[in-house]
């Protein structure tokens, strides 16, 4: 009798730190990956299919008076992402749109999914190794949004009032954990 009560109420503290454990951890994220393919804001796609198996014929009209060049997308920062919790890797750039808008691009990106992972600007430097995995949050930084997805190319919009002179860094970061995943220095 005293051997199943024992067993009963491990069971149910086994179901207990599992209700618990399961949605504070999400230990199924290790193994789920989402692809995001975001476009560059502002450029025009190109469509490369046709019903036709012969190469399309380009007509050239008249040539009009060359006119000011359009402004063009320019990148103001960039950086390389290394490793902390998690493996990760890609690139990261500033860039300052033709309208006046400026975005954090992340491209290439791979990672780990993970529970609450956000997108920021810190003024944190990067340092690699187990050292980097938790100064971000030390002083200041800017949360540009939730990561859209593991994988991919992606777009964070940064608001007009953000100097980028204060910030030195871009992160992934798990608001569940405290801990970067990965971050890039700015440059």
């Amino acid at each position: 009798m005293r051997k199943r009560a024992a067993g009963t109420a491990a069971a149910a503290v086994a179901v207990v730190v599992a209700a618990i454990a399961l949605p504070l951890f999400q230990p199924w994220r290790l193994v789920t990956d989402k692809v995001v393919d975001e476009a560059l804001p502002g450029a025009v796609p190109i469509s490369t299919t046709s019903s036709s198996a012969r190469p399309p014929t380009i007509s050239a009209g008249p040539q009009r008076p060359a006119s000011r060049p359009a402004p063009q997308t320019r990148v103001l920062l960039t950086g390389q992402l290394i490793s902390h919790e998690h493996r990760t890797s890609g690139t990261v750039a500033v860039l300052a749109l033709p309208d006046g808008r400026r975005i954090l691009r992340i491209e290439n990106l791979d990672t780990s999914d993970g529970p609450d992972l956000k997108v920021w600007l810190s003024d944190a430097k990067v340092v690699a190794g187990k050292a980097g995995w938790h100064v971000f949050d030390d002083g200041r930084y800017r949360a540009l949004g939730p990561l859209k997805g593991n994988h991919g190319n992606q777009n964070y919009p940064i608001p007009a009032d953000v100097r980028l002179d204060d910030f030195r860094s871009a992160v992934i970061w798990c608001d569940r954990f405290n801990v970067s995943f990965g971050a890039a220095g700015l440059t």
